[in-house]
């Protein structure tokens, strides 16, 4: 999957789809899902153009890398669910059912989330 830069996670961070900000910084913005599947679902996305996290992984600096698992932290600090526990999520691939070209992590929390993954049978 290629990055595309008209996605709508590119579109919020240029300021043309508002979104409900719960936290920003140099490297991350964190904002409230449009379709929260748990009390607190927020989404956590890198400021630079990455499609998933082997594209981050491989091509971020170190400061990137640090600054987005250290907003993930501060969502879940701000949003209070680190006494009850929470999930971060990031979906990669048609596999993962990644729906938007642009990397994301899921902070779940307020409610239990259930088991992992769907079981096979």
């Amino acid at each position: 999957m290629a990055y595309d830069d008209q996605n709508i996670f590119a579109k919020i961070l240029r300021g043309e789809i508002p979104c409900d900000k719960v936290y920003e910084d140099d490297h991350a913005l964190a904002f409230n899902d449009i379709n929260p599947q748990r009390p607190v679902h927020v989404l956590v996305i890198p400021k630079g153009h990455y499609v998933d996290v082997d594209d981050f992984t491989a091509n971020a600096s170190d400061a990137e890398i640090a600054g987005l698992f250290r907003a993930v932290g501060q969502v879940a600090k701000q949003t209070g669910v680190t006494d009850d526990g929470y999930r971060i999520l990031s979906n990669i691939g048609v596999n993962g059912h990644q729906e938007v070209p642009h990397l994301h992590i899921h902070v779940f929390g307020g409610a239990d989330t259930g088991p992992m993954i769907k079981r096979q049978d």
